[in-house]
């Protein structure tokens, strides 16, 4: 009696096994979906940085949104131009001219140009300055020199030299842009590798503060718009800019007679 007991429950556990399995062949067959095999092929040319800098979590996803027309084909800024010119061959279009993107640091107020205004002992990173009292510096725009900047840089692209300032390795670096989301001051920005001339201060304070504050300091004095042709140079909120599409690669700056040395020549 046991024995038949167990036979008939071993047959209709086999059974429902066979009918389940059956069920999930025909369900699988009917809303399977095949993958675009550009896909793949695009994220075969990617670097595999998986870094989130084109805005998607990973190499794989942003292969799947560029080839389903939800990314562009150039959004890869670690691959640069290089890997653009791949995923647009498989996806089809034309690449057009890219430039290659490098990190700057739009500050020169290190240990030696800038003053104190106080001795600051909290946590020591530039986020927790700028919540609890803006740093120890007169200047309230400029670096802190934590190097919150230099730890967000997967690629050991930058370094924290002895005036208490970030440097930018441009050879290393792949234009992830996770050094300016890391910086609350806002002083790292892209660049197109071009852009040769820099005005490297962020000080809105002025003739009357701003040199107090910092010896490298923008004071707003208009000299080098003065000297420019129109529309080169702009004066907004007592800091020049430059206007890079008005300038070729190979144009003069008028910056030679800033008097606080801000313009900086690569």
């Amino acid at each position: 009696m046991e024995i038949n007991s167990l036979l008939i429950a071993v047959g209709s556990m086999g059974g429902l096994g066979l009918i389940f399995s059956a069920g999930l062949a025909i369900a699988n067959k009917k809303l399977h979906v095949e993958e675009n095999p550009k896909i793949s092929e695009v994220n075969e040319v990617l670097p595999g940085a998986n870094c989130g800098a084109c805005g998607f979590p990973g190499c794989g996803a942003f292969a799947e949104n560029v080839v389903n027309g939800n990314a562009k084909f150039n959004g890869c800024p670690v691959g640069g131009p290089d890997v653009a010119d791949e995923v647009a061959k498989i996806l089809g279009v034309e690449s057009g001219a890219s430039e290659r993107m490098v990190a700057k640091v739009m500050c020169q107020g290190g240990n030696a140009e800038t003053a104190k205004k106080a001795t600051y002992d909290g946590v020591k990173t530039c986020t927790a300055t700028t919540l609890m009292s803006n740093g120890e510096k007169f200047c309230e725009y400029g670096c802190f020199g934590y190097g919150e900047c230099v730890d967000a840089c997967q690629f050991d692209a930058m370094y924290m030299n002895d005036n208490g300032l970030p440097v930018v390795i441009e050879d290393k670096c792949v234009g992830c842009g996770e050094c300016v989301k890391a910086c609350p001051q806002g002083i790292m920005e892209m660049h197109k590798i071009s852009h040769n001339v820099l005005l490297r201060c962020k000080n809105e304070d002025g003739l009357l503060f701003a040199k107090k504050a910092c010896t490298r300091a923008c004071i707003g004095c208009g000299i080098c718009v003065r000297e420019a042709d129109e529309g080169k140079l702009v004066m907004s909120n007592n800091l020049a800019k430059i206007n890079y599409e008005n300038f070729g690669n190979d144009s003069k700056y008028p910056t030679e007679k800033c008097p606080g040395k801000c313009f900086t020549n690569r």
